[in-house]
């Protein structure tokens, strides 16, 4: 450089700083904006992958939601080949009738059925429900076995107002008990 003249000296200094001039306005008007383009597409493309993924896993729960409502739709078709129809009277007593053949629980007396009617259970519910009220008597194992299986076979049966009172205080039937329940069972929409 000591070679060089003043004047081209000069003149190389400001071409040096003139070509550092241009990479800077090259480097902060072109490529460090096109950085920030990319780093945005790059955020943009990640939120995008994530939405697609959500609504993937959303098809899938889709798929597996249609498989749970055909089955539900089966079970209840099941449920309701069980349900009252006809004479809603003498299908509840041989129900009742066939159902305690195994226990040891006498029922000798029944009501007449109350319905069909409207289910007040459930607002807008589709079925009608029809009650009919029974007594009778039973040891307090045996009547409890009764109850228990006779709800977890009829999903469609309810025993309420259950009233138990001891039969006779004296002799070896202290422990049997007479009973005064209601039953209510909900009735197939085409019956009614």
């Amino acid at each position: 450089m000591k070679k060089l003249s003043k004047q081209k000296q000069q003149q190389l200094v400001l071409v040096v700083l003139g070509t550092a001039i241009v990479l800077a306005a090259v480097w902060f008007g072109l490529i460090s904006t096109q950085q920030s383009t990319l780093r945005q597409l790059a955020s943009q493309k990640a939120a995008v992958a994530k939405k697609l993924e959500a609504v993937r896993h959303e098809m899938l729960k889709a798929e597996s939601v249609d498989v749970q409502l055909t089955d539900a739709q089966h079970k209840l078709a099941r449920i309701e080949e069980g349900m009252a129809t006809g004479d809603l009277y003498s299908w509840t007593i041989n129900t009742i009738r066939q159902f305690k053949l195994p226990y040891k629980v006498e029922i000798p007396q029944f009501s007449q059925i109350d319905g069909p009617k409207e289910c007040n259970q459930l607002y807008n519910f589709p079925y009608k429900q029809a009650s009919l009220s029974v007594g009778g008597s039973a040891y307090y194992y045996e009547f409890g076995r009764f109850v228990a299986d006779f709800e977890n076979q009829f999903p469609y049966m309810r025993i309420m107002n259950l009233t138990l009172e001891p039969e006779s205080a004296q002799g070896s039937d202290r422990e049997k008990l007479s009973f005064r329940m209601e039953l209510m069972t909900l009735v197939k929409p085409s019956a009614s």
